[in-house]
């Protein structure tokens, strides 16, 4: 495509009395030129520079030979963890986790899943560690220093040790609410976040080591 550019009178010629009209210039862009370090191909129009292309690294849900997985459970509120577990260990079958690479550490209750998290994690034996528990509001503020101090324990045992820590603690404000999302109608949040520590474990080995 041409691009037609009008010529401006020179300085000389604005005092005549007549300034005659210049013919067009047609400037191409067919042939390859150089500009600010692009080079145009005389095969482009400008408007097609072409850049590097951007690569997407993704964790693969389907690659799952040779990791290993770590899961801290909390016994407090059984009723509601066993459930996630069961979940997340259907789900790690299902996507070819072989069960000798799964080890699940038991601990009192949710409040110390943060610092057994991190030193699974900086064991180094483990390409992602996920983190099951069970905080349900009661009649106190217990609830929230509770809630906050797990979800700042799991949050800070990935951040020290290099390792994922998927956050699988259900924080509800009812046993109903806890239920419905250990295998009810809310379905089962173990399992999804077994498969969330598949995908992290494959980022993490095949693209951030």
């Amino acid at each position: 495509m041409d691009v037609v550019c009008s010529s401006l009178p020179s300085p000389r010629s604005r005092s005549s009395a007549a300034i005659l009209p210049r013919k067009p210039t047609a400037l191409s862009f067919s042939s390859s030129f150089q500009f600010q370090g692009f080079v145009v191909d005389r095969k482009q129009s400008s408007s097609s520079i072409q850049t590097a292309a951007v690569r997407h690294l993704v964790g693969s849900v389907t690659k799952t030979q040779g990791l290993r997985f770590a899961v801290v459970v909390a016994r407090f509120n059984e009723i509601v963890t066993k459930p996630l577990l069961e979940g997340a260990l259907d789900t790690f079958r299902k996507y070819s986790v072989n069960e000798e690479d799964i080890d699940v550490v038991w601990v009192p209750g949710s409040f110390e899943i943060g610092i057994v998290a991190e030193r699974l994690g900086k064991s180094r034996n483990y390409h992602a560690i996920l983190c099951i528990g069970a905080v349900i509001r009661g009649d106190t503020t217990h609830y929230d220093a509770v809630a906050n101090s797990v979800a700042s324990g799991v949050l800070s045992a990935g951040l020290n040790s290099g390792v994922p820590c998927i956050f699988g603690v259900l924080t509800c404000e009812n046993m109903d609410q806890a239920l419905n999302r250990a295998g009810g109608k809310s379905g089962n949040k173990g399992a999804e976040c077994a498969l969330m520590a598949i995908e992290m474990a494959s980022l993490f080995d095949h693209h951030l080591k």
